[in-house]
């Protein structure tokens, strides 16, 4: 059953489709949009932040929420939301899961990480890139972004499930991801990563995901080999 949040951002994720809200119009104050609902700000706050990590509006501090400009016309890429488990471990359950990790570093964060995570630009991030396996053989490769406020990383958690630890260790509530599927050509990091050759196709993911009360935690892009990649979606049609 979906969070009151997550219900209300579908609501107004169809009002953007359908034309109710132009590109680039103002967006009704929170307030109201609470009173229309019959719930809090706090709960409108989440849904806003939610449709805020998909890149359909954006918030002016003292001006309100609008519609992205762009929304709709530059983006061409078929977006698929799946329903599945997040991350790889759990993905596979049942299965032996290993890591390799290719880099743990912390940076600033660009500005569009900044933004798909809602912190400040002097707000430090770790950078991770793991190949990951499933019974010995290659899954991912899997680059992440990740604010280093919320937990202390090392290599040993990594070579584990991030998600087990934030979850077991941190006591986060892991409440969903918004994902954007697409295809690519193996890269050189791809190559060294995964063993790919040079131009292969390769499954891409690209994902934002939040916890509970509708923050981002994690910035993500994850290739899968071609050969051994699917993506099953079972759609309910009411």
């Amino acid at each position: 059953m979906a969070y009151k949040y997550e219900a209300i951002a579908d609501s107004l994720r169809q009002d953007i489709k359908t034309g109710k809200y132009a590109p680039g119009e103002l967006m009704p104050d929170q307030n109201k949009m609470a009173a229309t609902f019959d719930t809090t700000r706090i709960t409108i706050h989440k849904a806003i932040q939610l449709l805020i990590i998909e890149g359909m509006v954006y918030s002016k501090r003292g001006a309100g929420t609008f519609v992205r400009k762009d929304f709709g016309l530059t983006d061409t890429r078929q977006e698929t939301q799946v329903d599945r488990p997040l991350g790889t471990t759990r993905t596979n359950q049942g299965k032996k899961v290993t890591s390799k990790v290719l880099e743990l570093e912390a940076r600033l964060p660009t500005k569009r990480e900044a933004e798909q995570l809602m912190i400040d630009a002097m707000d430090p991030v770790y950078v991770i890139r793991r190949t990951r396996y499933v019974e010995g053989q290659v899954w991912a490769y899997e680059h992440t972004i990740m604010p280093t406020s919320i937990v202390t990383l090392t290599k040993q958690v990594l070579e584990g499930s991030i998600y087990g630890y934030l979850e077991k260790e941190r006591g986060m509530s892991i409440a969903g991801t918004h994902r954007l599927i697409s295809a690519a050509k193996a890269t050189d990091e791809d190559v060294e990563a995964m063993d790919a050759k040079l131009g292969d196709p390769v499954l891409v993911i690209n994902q934002v995901s939040y916890t509970d009360d509708g923050q981002p935690f994690e910035v993500s892009e994850s290739h899968f080999p071609y050969a051994s990649s699917t993506v099953v979606a079972d759609i309910q049609v009411h």
